[in-house]
Formats: structure tokens, C-alpha cells, sequence
């Protein structure tokens, strides 16, 4: 442990070292000391006010004041966008106003645009109706000539097979329209009008039975399209014109026009007060044309004036709701009038937290000064890392696991490496790294760019992790290389091959083999494994060990994390009866595995290392054989395996016990609890963080919680080393793939002489590899990578139960409103 002691310190792979601060603000200058804090940056407020509804608070009126100028902004938004205008960001050198002045502009305008709106609506409707008024007048008095010049031959015919019943009631429509001698109230009359296409035929059935049969329908299509007046939206619509006789009749007919929304219009039947009337509508559909455009022109100017503002205006407004709201989670002191605040902050930020309150106070002109000082702390702070445009997308990988406790070891530093490199063994393949370093180069050379657009769900994911996407490219060439594979194919790039047929035409290299001639291949897979009748066995046997010993090698590093957390914390149980043990059993098992494998690869041994692990727990007295790799392995994995053994219970039993030990010790003779004092009592502050928790010591809780922790480990550590053969499965899998499209679709269409079907063969092959190999593979091995680092890497020391440090941040509420 002394070597582990000597090593630097790990501050900057923490979390921030964090206080809890208390701040007392003079009324006067308490708006403008949040303000600075707020575009500071860097100070958590706690509510102090939790047992209070937002009414009661103090700053509700200006809270409610800004809620009402933030739905005023969104109305402006709903119509500029309604109206097509772009909302361009406002320059630098607006003029600054401030919050009253900005709320009785907000007014003048939306008071404004109201009226506007209400003008353009009447118009726009009289509009509509005039316009359906021309349509009627062109159609129906169409219909009305035409039953004008047929009238002479239809009496004629209706006299001549007229019944024989006299009874004006019962007589059919038509019949009493040719009655010798008819009255005013059965002579013929019509009822025109237009409705919406879609009604038209239950409109038509409806006047048949209302009607029972006594009235004639005549429609036709409109022509153009008029606006609806309950949607609003342009749609199709019929012109009508209903025959009729009687006032019962007529009653009937205007109460189903009303129900299904059909407009009726008067349709004089002379042909020359048609025309007379249709001018004059016309004339005042113009007049009406022109004064909707100027209309427009000046409420898209005034849109136009507001949305060369509007992002400033709720960029104002969302600052000063959230001053008010933050302002509202402090104390109120009424008789010292001030306001009473704690929150949490960075340590380093402690120096620039208290400049930016001397400059609020200072520019308030206050005669009392800010007050800002420590508190004692008993409660767990928030966790803040700092990162930048590199490293806050791993982070984001991490914490979506869990949020890490306050100053415990943070895996995101690690798994900038890690997380990629696993990836990439899995994905191993530099023609298809090429084009993942293809994406994530366009992505960042156009970050200013599509950094200040407003992205889909897919593309701001991908943008967001161009740097990911960066260094899983980089590893993806790198182990591609090593496995020597473009689209599947190999190249000779580090030299000549090492092996050669057995003849010149290479047709026994299936069956008989390869011969070695020549030193090995420099880096990587030798290219003529590729075909040969080993490829497969060597590839697997390599892959399969590779994934062993980095998966062994990763959970290492997790445990070592834990012991590094446990020193730090200044836990030596943690260190004695967690660390140690875990090492130990880890080690004598899988350690000693990846050991025999690296022992084989060196020696070139013919060893069955199944066999070897398999009999060091069935008989490890057994003699080894030909699967002897050294001198004294027997007695190695004799050692090894009681050493395993013996790990067990020291991971279960002494930790709970000695915490037991140490409870009754610290609290031995205190049968009663603490009484509080007078002083106690003053001190004692119900909202502040000074508050201590005394919990009893349950130990059967603890000796489970311990046993269960145990049980995973050991369990985890065969499975978790089994899970890590998903790297030499994912692996396998994707250049299998890979060697299928290039063998079965683009060597296939090569081996025809048609032009198309070649240009048909790699059409198919580049989709296949975009979306299958770059898509979805890539999802595939990236979900994976976060399986392993979550779950069997983190798993090891790796608690994610705290909380994330949220300042009160301008830019936060910018970047929210983005």
C-alpha cells in the first residue's frame, strides 16, 4: 500500500471540492446582487421557503408580472411564425430598457395587434362572404336562364299527364308550378346558396325528406376555393339552388341551411339585376382586395419591428422571472429588512462570488454591505465537474448511468479512453473507421454552424457526440489495422505476407494449408490468414483471449478506483475487507487465467487452458500433463484457489462486525438521548443545513447489505469476465457481415459482364454497408461498450446516487429557451 500511497493526488478526476455558504442581502440590493449571481454563474440556492405554495411567497406580483409579459412574447412568437416572418437575433446595439418600460411596450403592442387582427378578421369575413355572394350570383342565375327558356315545354308536358286529385296540398311541386290558375303562397320559389362539398350530398338527402320529396336540387361546383369561416382553411364548395313551393316549406329548407352551415344569398331572377349585381360586387370585392393587402403590409411591418427584438425581450423577461423565483426561495427578514439565503458553491468560486456582491452593492448604492460567509455542513454537497466541449459528452455517457457522489472517483475520465477503444474492438475495421471519421470531421469542422441551428432528434444526438464519434474512429482504424480488414478485404500495407502456398496455384491453401517462409507479419494480422483453413479458429482463439485479457485488465481498474475512493474517504475497512479480498479472489481466478494466456502466446505452448481451469477446481491435486505451461503450477492454483476461498468470508463477515464493535464503542453508556439546551434551541435553525442526523445502527441491515454485496461480487466476477466476450462475438459478427456483402453482392455483380448490374450490384453493397454496417452495427457495438463500462466496469466502485450541482445561471436559462 505504500506504493499506492506515494502516488500524486487525484483532485482534478473529482468532483469540485464544494461549500455551503449562507448569504445576507439588504433589500435595497437584492435584485441586483441575483442578477450578478446569476450571470456569475456559480452559486446553488437552496429553498429556504419549501413549506410555503408559490402565492405566498414574497415576489409573487413580479413573478406574476413576468408570466404575463412571457405569454405576451409567445403570442407575438405564434404570429410571427403564423405570419412567415424569420425571427432573426437581435443585433448587440439595441437600446437597453428597462423591465416597466419594456412591460407598457409589450402592452402597446399586443393592444395593437389585437385591434389588427380583429379589423383583418371582419374584413377577411365580409370578404369571404361577398366572394361567395359572386359565385352564387354566376351559378345560380345559370340555373335560374336556364329554367327560364325550358318553362313553355315542361307545362306543356306536366298539363298533359297532370292526376286527376284538385287538392292543392296533395299535388306534387311541379304540378302546382302549372296550375292554371296559381296562388302567391303555392307559386314557385327558390333558395340559393353554397355550402362545403363534403355536406353536399347529406345536405341534399336531408332536403329530400324534410321535404318529402316536393322540391327540385340543383348544384354545381363552385370553381375556386373559399376559406371556411369555423376552420379557417380553404375548402372546396358547391353552389345550390333549391325549388320549392310553400311557406311551411321554405321554413324547413333555411333551418337545414343553418344546420349544416350553408350561406344562402338572394338571387334576383331577372338576368339584367344579375349582372347589375355581380358588378357591384365585384367592384366591392376589389376594393376589399386592396384594403386586406395594405392591411397586411402594415401588420407584417409591425411583426417585422417586433421579431428584430423578440429574443432580447425574452431573454429579459426570462431573467428577471428567474431573479424573482430565486429571490422567492429566500428568507425575509422584516425587521432587519434583508434577505437570508444558503446555497452551495465551488470553492474556487468563493473569491469571485464575493466580488461580483461588493459590485451589486456598490452600484444599488446601499449603505449596508453583502454579507457572505461559510456554514458548517452535515448533509452530502452536489457533484460539479468542470468540462469542456470535449469531455462533456462522456460525462453525459456517465451520468446517465448515475449522477457520481460528491468527490467520488469520476469514471468519465477514463472511459474517454476506454469507452471508444472497446467500441472499436468490436468494431474493428479501418475502411469502415474511415468512414466514421469521414462524419464526425464534417460534424466538427461545422460546429459553429450547426452549433447555432436548431437540430432533430438524431442529428443534435450525433452532433452532441462528435467527439465520441472522433476518437471511435480514430480506435476503429487502429484495431482494424490490427486485424487487418478494409470492407472485409486485407491489404499487405506493413510488408510481405509470412506464409506462402504449398504450390503456384494455390488450390490445396483451403485444405493442406499455408507454409511459414519468413519472419512474422510487423503489425496486425497477416493478410493470408484471410481464406486459408485456419482463418477461422486463429481469428476466434485470438479474439477470444484478447477480450479476456481486457476485460480482466478493466475490472482491475475499477477495483484499484474503489481503493483509491475508500483512501480518500478515509475508509480502512473499506480498504481491509473490501479491496483486498476483491483483488485476491479476482486475481486467483481470472488474473491467473489472463497469466496462462500470455504464457501460451509467448512460449507457443499446445496447453488446453479449458482443461487446465476446469481441473483446478475438480482436482487440483491432479497431475497436469502436457497442459503444464512453468515450473510449479500445481502448487500455484492449489495456493490460488484457498486463497479465492478464503476471500469469500472475508468480504462477509468482519465489516459488519467491527462496525457493530465500533458503534457500541462510540455510544457505550449513553442509554438516553442528548438533551438540547436553551442554546441549542436558538441555534437550532429548522431550514438551515447545520441539522444533524442520528441514525441507529441496524446490524442485521448492515450484515445483509454486506452479504448481498458479497454474493454480487463473487457471482459478478465469473459473469462480468463472461460479458466481456461479447468483444470477440460483436467482433466475429461484424467481420463475418462485412465479408458476406463484399463476397455475395459486390464480387457477385463483378463477376457479370453487364454494366448495370454491376452499377446494381454496388449500389446495394454501399447501401448494406451504410445502413446496416454504419448504422445499425455501430449502434449495436456502441451500446455494448456502454453495457460493459456501466455495468462491469462502474459496477466495481461506483455508487451514481448523488445529485448535480444546478447553479442559477443566465445561460442555462438561454441556452433552455434555445
Amino acid at each position: 500500500m505504500k506504493l499506492f500511497d506515494d502516488l500524486p493526488s487525484m483532485d482534478h478526476l473529482r468532483s469540485e471540492d464544494m461549500s455551503l455558504v449562507q448569504v445576507i442581502i439588504p433589500v435595497e440590493s437584492a435584485h441586483r446582487a441575483v442578477s450578478y449571481l446569476g450571470e456569475l454563474g456559480l452559486l446553488q440556492l437552496k429553498d429556504l421557503n419549501e413549506d410555503k405554495s408559490p402565492f405566498q411567497r414574497t415576489f409573487v406580483n413580479q413573478v406574476k408580472r413576468c408570466g404575463e409579459m412571457s405569454r405576451k412574447l409567445r403570442f407575438f412568437g405564434d404570429q410571427i411564425s403564423k405570419a412567415g416572418i424569420t425571427a432573426s437575433p437581435c443585433p448587440a446595439s439595441q437600446q437597453v430598457i428597462d423591465l416597466e418600460e419594456l412591460e407598457v411596450r409589450l402592452s402597446e403592442h399586443e393592444a395593437e395587434l389585437l385591434e389588427m387582427n380583429a379589423n383583418s378578421e371582419k374584413l377577411r369575413q365580409t370578404y369571404n362572404e361577398l366572394l361567395e355572394f359572386k359565385l352564387v350570383l354566376l351559378k345560380a342565375g345559370g340555373f335560374l336562364v336556364a329554367a327560364q327558356n325550358h318553362a313553355v315545354p315542361a307545362e306543356t308536358e306536366l298539363v298533359e299527364s297532370i292526376y286527376s286529385k284538385k287538392d292543392d296540398e296533395s299535388l306534387f311541386l311541379l304540378e302546382q308550378s302549372v296550375q292554371p290558375e296559381p296562388s302567391s303562397k303555392a307559386g314557385l320559389r327558390f333558395i340559393s346558396g353554397i355550402i362545403c362539398k363534403s355536406k353536399e350530398l347529406t345536405f341534399e338527402r336531408m332536403l329530400f325528406r324534410a321535404t318529402r320529396g316536393n322540391m327540385f336540387f340543383n348544384q354545381a361546383p363552385a370553381g375556386e376555393q373559399v376559406m371556411d369561416p369555423v376552420s379557417g382553411e380553404m375548402v372546396e364548395k358547391t353552389v345550390f339552388v333549391v325549388f320549392f313551393s310553400g311557406e311551411q316549406a321554405k321554413n324547413k329548407i333555411l333551418k337545414i341551411c343553418q344546420a349544416f352551415g350553408a350561406s344562402c344569398y338572394p338571387v334576383p331572377e331577372e338576368n339584367s339585376k344579375q349582372m347589375q349585381l355581380t358588378r357591384e360586387v365585384s367592384l366591392r370585392l376589389s376594393e376589399l382586395e386592396a384594403t386586406l393587402d395594405a392591411g397586411n403590409r402594415h401588420r407584417n411591418k409591425a411583426l417585422a419591428s417586433i421579431a428584430s427584438q423578440l429574443w432580447n425581450w425574452i431573454i429579459m423577461v426570462k431573467k428577471e422571472k428567474g431573479v424573482y423565483d430565486t429571490l422567492n426561495m429566500l428568507n425575509f427578514d422584516v425587521t432587519k429588512k434583508c434577505l437570508v439565503g444558503e446555497g452551495w458553491c465551488p470553492t474556487f468560486a468563493k473569491p469571485q462570488i464575493k466580488e461580483a456582491l461588493e459590485h451589486a452593492s456598490i452600484h444599488s448604492n446601499s449603505q449596508v454591505g453583502i454579507i457572505f460567509h461559510d456554514m458548517d455542513s452535515f448533509e452530502s454537497p452536489p457533484t460539479y465537474f468542470r468540462t469542456n466541449w470535449f469531455t462533456h459528452a462522456f460525462q453525459e455517457i456517465v451520468d446517465a448511468y448515475g449522477v457520481a457522489r460528491y468527490q467520488e472517483a469520476n469514471p468519465a475520465v477514463y472511459s474517454v479512453i476506454t469507452f471508444p477503444f472497446l467500441f472499436a474492438v468490436m468494431f474493428g475495421d479501418w475502411g469502415h473507421g474511415l468512414c466514421l471519421l469521414l462524419g464526425s470531421l464534417i460534424l466538427i469542422l461545422r460546429e459553429k454552424k450547426l452549433g447555432s441551428q436548431k437540430l432533430g432528434s438524431f442529428m443534435e444526438m450525433a452532433f452532441g457526440g462528435r467527439y465520441v464519434v472522433l476518437l471511435m474512429a480514430l480506435f476503429s482504424i487502429y484495431c482494424g489495422l490490427i486485424y487487418n480488414e478494409f470492407f472485409s478485404v486485407p491489404f499487405q500495407i506493413f510488408g510481405k505476407s509470412a506464409y506462402k502456398c504449398r504450390d503456384s496455384s494455390c488450390s490445396d491453401a483451403h485444405t493442406a494449408g499455408l507454409i511459414k517462409y519468413r519472419d512474422p507479419y510487423p503489425f496486425g494480422v497477416d493478410p493470408r490468414w484471410r481464406g486459408s483453413r485456419s482463418e477461422l479458429p486463429f481469428l476466434n482463439s485470438l479474439k477470444m483471449k484478447m477480450s479476456i485479457l481486457l476485460g480482466v485488465s478493466q475490472m482491475n481498474l475499477g477495483i484499484i478506483l474503489s481503493y483509491f475512493d475508500a483512501k480518500f474517504h478515509g475508509s480502512s475497512l473499506d480498504v481491509r475487507y473490501q479491496f483486498m479480498p476483491q483483488m485476491i479472489f479476482l486475481n486467483s481466478l481470472f488474473g491467473y487465467l489472463a497469466l496462462l494466456i500470455v504464457i501460451k502466446w509467448c512460449t507457443g505452448s499446445q496447453a488446453d487452458l479449458y482443461h487446465v481451469m476446469i481441473y483446478m477446481f475438480l482436482n487440483p491435486t491432479g497431475d497436469l500433463g502436457e497442459n503444464k505451461l512453468f515450473w510449479g503450477q500445481k502448487e500455484l492454483q492449489i495456493l490460488l484457489l484457498l486463497m479465492a476461498i478464503v476471500a469469500v468470508p472475508w468480504m462477509l463477515f468482519p465489516k459488519p462486525f467491527i462496525l457493530r464493535k465500533l458503534h457500541t464503542e462510540r455510544f457505550q453508556g449513553r442509554t438516553y438521548g442528548i438533551l438540547g439546551t436553551s442554546e441549542m434551541d436558538l441555534d437550532h435553525d429548522p431550514d438551515s443545513a447545520r441539522r444533524q442526523h442520528h441514525e441507529d445502527f441496524n446490524f442485521s441491515e448492515v450484515f445483509v447489505h454486506q452479504m448481498i454485496h458479497s454474493i454480487e461480487f463473487v457471482l459478478g466476477a465469473v459473469s462480468n469476465t463472461a460479458s466481456y466476450l461479447r468483444l470477440w462475438a460483436l467482433s466475429l459478427a461484424h467481420s463475418e457481415l462485412s465479408t458476406v456483402f463484399y463476397e455475395k453482392l459486390l464480387l457477385l455483380a463483378w463477376g457479370y459482364d453487364s454494366v448495370i448490374i454491376r452499377i446494381a450490384g454496388l449500389a446495394v453493397f454501399a447501401f448494406a454497408t451504410a445502413f446496416i454496417l454504419l448504422m445499425m452495427e455501430t449502434l449495436s457495438a456502441f451500446l455494448h461498450a456502454l453495457r460493459l463500462h456501466w455495468v462491469e466496469f462502474m459496477g466495481k466502485f461506483y455508487h451514481g446516487d448523488g445529485y448535480k450541482f444546478k447553479p442559477f445561471s443566465f445561460k442555462l436559462l438561454a441556452d433552455e429557451e434555445d
